[in-house]
């Protein structure tokens, strides 16, 4: 799934462990998201949509799925 997370956290100037550790998720989470290899639980998008202060689908692109 596309997204726009390596944007926003480099914006913020976060790390990927930093973001990892602020969702309370790994960093291999992170790097798998950024990738476009794993599409986020809802959970997981609103907890990363709050941090950044977006609506999820600003973050994520939901036609993206394949």
């Amino acid at each position: 799934m596309k997204n726009r997370l390596r944007v926003l956290r480099a914006e913020r100037e976060l790390t990927q462990a930093d973001l990892a550790d602020r969702i309370g998720v790994s960093r291999q989470t992170i790097v798998a998201l950024e990738a476009g290899k794993y599409a986020p639980s809802l959970t997981l998008a609103f907890k990363l949509a709050k941090l950044f202060s977006q609506p999820v689908d600003s973050i994520f692109d939901p036609d993206s799925i394949e």
